[in-house]
């Protein structure tokens, strides 16, 4: 699911999934006027093209070039159109396999797993302060706080090149995958995200919960949320 927000004008957010390939991608889009709408659509709508074009499953190096020619493809359409100049986006993406799951990212849209009761971030944040706090220069607490933390270091369609973070996994029955945008982990801690997922409700009704306690706490990003789960 996908909501606006309280305090966005639109929604730069964008989603797309192909549960026979084991594809499922969210993005937010930057830019001015709808520079990040744009980017945020044209990188999903070519990410799922480039994996979804043959009937066999998707592969995480499969995936890797995938990215790379999606970068590709925005900064090129920001060079030729000035009115979508500066244009990105973030992309986090699941690809499940039978006995793997694999996550890419770049920027700070995450993923997150849920096994058993306990909530586990999985995707790093490419952002200056997440990266002060990996180095120890920061507290989290401080980053939570920093007038600096919107502040991306890492990005589709801003570098002439973008190489993801991947992260390889073995999937266990039940467990439960979120991919969202930062509308959702400025507003809600981990701790409520949590509280949220682990109260094991329809996917649906849980996507509707997330949404609805980021508007509450004050809703101001767009916000995206897609949740997977692994079968028996």
């Amino acid at each position: 699911m996908t909501d606006r927000g309280r305090k966005r004008p639109a929604n730069e957010d964008a989603f797309g999934l192909s549960p026979e390939h084991g594809l499922y991608v969210v993005c937010d889009g930057m830019g001015g006027a709808a520079a990040g709408e744009v980017a945020s659509a044209m990188a999903v709508e070519e990410l799922m093209r480039r994996l979804t074009a043959s009937t066999e499953l998707p592969g995480c190096a499969m995936a890797e070039l995938a990215i790379a020619a999606v970068n590709d493809a925005i900064v090129e359409r920001s060079q030729n159109d000035k009115k979508l100049s500066g244009m990105g986006t973030t992309m986090v993406a699941l690809l499940a396999a039978p006995e793997h799951v694999w996550i890419l990212n770049v920027g700070d849209s995450r993923a997150y797993r849920l096994r058993g009761r306990r909530l586990e971030q999985i995707s790093r944040d490419h952002s200056l302060v997440d990266e002060q706090v990996r180095a120890g220069r920061m507290t989290k607490r401080d980053a939570e706080r920093s007038p600096l933390r919107n502040m991306i270091t890492r990005a589709l369609g801003t570098q002439p090149s973008v190489v993801p973070d991947t992260f390889a996994l073995e999937p266990e029955p039940g467990d439960l995958f979120l991919l969202c945008s930062d509308g959702l982990t400025r507003e809600l801690k981990d701790a409520e995200i949590e509280s949220i997922l682990a109260a094991n409700q329809p996917l649906e009704e849980q996507c509707e919960r997330l949404i609805a306690a980021a508007n509450k706490a004050g809703g101001g990003d767009n916000i995206t949320c897609m949740l997977v789960r692994v079968g028996a």
